[in-house]
Order: C-alpha cells, then structure tokens, then sequence
C-alpha cells in the first residue's frame, strides 16, 4: 500500500494530504475471478511439438505441469466429471461416457457451488458436447442454477464450427458482461485426434487451432473495461491424452498423462509438485475466496497459488 506522509503547514495542504489519505486507504482490492479452458483430448508430448504461442504466454505468466492419473478411466465423462466436480469416479457415479447413475447432487461443478453459496457469483458455462449440458445420455453434468449455460450442438454442427462458435459467444460474455468464474469446453481436438489419429497434420492443426481460440478469449479479458481492477485466474487443462492411433480409455501413459495450466498473478512462479484433474476445481474455488468445507468431501486440493 502506498503511503502519503506530511507535514501540515497550511490549511490547504492539509486537506490535499488527507485527502491523499483516505484516497489510499479506500483502493479496493482487485475482484478475483476465475476462467477455465477446457479442451478435449489433447496428448501432452504432440502438445510439445506444435506452436501454441497463447498457452506458451499463459504458462510464462504463471506455470504449467503435467500429471499422469491412474484413478479414472480415460474417457470423457469420468474425466470432465473429475476436472469439474473436484471427486473421482467413486463419488461422482460417471465411469463412461453416458452419465446415467450420476451424484452430481451430492458432488457438484464448481459453478453450481459457487451459486449455492452465494448467488450473486455471476457464472457461466459455454459447451458444445450435448451431455456437459444437456439432459442427454444422463447429463447434464453442469447444473441448471448456473447463471447462463451457452450450447452450441457439436454433434450437429461438427466440433469445429461449433467451438468457433463457443468461442465468439464466450468473448461477447467476457468482453462486456459481468462474469465471475467461466468454463469454456473445446472438443474439436479430441474428434479429429479420432477421425485422423494422434500423429496426423490434422490433429496438429487443431491443437494449434484450439491455441489460436485461447488467444481470442485471453483478449476479450483484456479488453474489459474493468480489467485493470479485477484479478483473472486463468485455468487451462484436458481431460486425457491418447494412443498413436486416436483412441484412448486404456492406462498407458499416453492416455493418463495431461496437462495443466495456471496463469495470472495469484499463480506461482514454479508449478506444484504433482497435480491431479480433480485439483483444478478446488483450485479455481480457492481464487474466488471459497475453501473447500469438509462435509463436501473432496478428493482435490487447491495447488499452485499464491
């Protein structure tokens, strides 16, 4: 905090000083809030060998780490539901991708818990595989009491177009409302890592292509009018990795092994030690002033923060 020191010679100056004073003493602290990218099936080492200049700048501005899990398939829906919810596969119901037979009453996203301890946390979703949102295949995974849920129909539109979609709709959101914490999903990479397999150009082309979308949102929360006095946590993460072939759901290190970013001033300089899906919730909560109560029986912890 700075501070004004003076000497009070005359009535005028003394005003001025203290008014200098209480100007000082009644900055508010930045209002913290939290973004979370979330882009499917990306595998760590082709994230290596592919130029992503946005996600680079984010990790310099904070840290990035990888982390291999062995506590859940690695599939979609066990795997956001993880990413989301702050819980394994045991507590949350999800172990495929249908998400029949779900808890998510008992284990909520961390946008549905954030409106049920305080509502006027503005929140926002914005997805495009059906089940994240939708009441499809037992979804949806993130609850209905989230201030404003966004879908575009990828499985209709195709991945790509609809995360270019998500995209747009999620930088008017940043750019001129007021938002508090936000999940972004991006499920292009996942479906052309299927359809060409992990070694191909086109899968390249679309982790580059999810890069470029990260840049677009990285804007919009620059170009907030009230950037300058809020404190943005940004989160960036995959569900799983992938074989050679495109496909995933087995142990190999492949398939366990992900990806985390954390990036803005409450991250730390160096990643933590070790990290798991399950931490990046509870994390995001930790930013917002939340901390995790023990009646909700989390398995994640909240890492990496200042």
């Amino acid at each position: 905090m700075t501070r004004a020191f003076c000497v009070p010679q005359h009535g005028a100056v003394s005003a001025i000083c203290l008014l200098l004073l209480l100007v000082t003493a009644c900055q508010s602290p930045q209002q913290k809030k939290v973004l979370f990218i979330g882009i499917d099936g990306v595998r760590v080492d082709v994230l290596e060998d592919v130029s992503t200049p946005h996600l680079d700048t984010l990790a310099l501005q904070g840290w990035i780490a990888q982390g291999s899990q062995s506590d859940a398939p690695t599939v979609s829906g066990p795997m956001w539901s993880s990413l989301l919810t702050g819980v394994w596969p045991p507590k949350h119901g999800v172990m495929g991708n249908d998400f029949t037979g779900n808890r998510y009453d008992a284990y909520p996203d961390f946008l549905s818990r954030l409106e049920g301890i305080d509502t006027t946390f503005s929140t926002l979703s914005v997805t495009d595989w059906p089940p994240l949102s939708q009441p499809v295949d037992g979804g949806p995974l993130l609850g209905e009491n989230i201030d404003d849920k966004v879908f575009f129909n990828g499985d209709e539109l195709g991945y790509r177009s609809a995360d270019e979609l998500s995209v747009l709709a999620a930088v008017e959101y940043l750019e001129n409302r007021n938002v508090d914490a936000a999940f972004l999903y991006l499920g292009n990479p996942d479906v052309v890592g299927h359809e060409t397999s992990s070694l191909s150009a086109e899968y390249r082309r679309s982790i580059a292509e999810a890069d470029g979308q990260v840049g677009q949102l990285v804007k919009a929360l620059r170009q907030r009018p009230s950037f300058e006095e809020e404190d943005w946590l940004i989160l960036v993460s995959t569900d799983h990795g992938r074989r050679d072939d495109g496909g995933h759901g087995g142990t190999s290190l492949l398939e366990t092994t992900t990806f985390y970013i954390a990036s803005g001033t409450a991250a730390n300089a160096k990643p933590p030690e070790s990290i798991s899906p399950v931490d990046v919730s509870v994390t995001a909560l930790a930013h917002l002033g939340v901390e995790a109560d023990a009646s909700w029986d989390l398995d994640g912890r909240s890492v990496g923060l200042r």
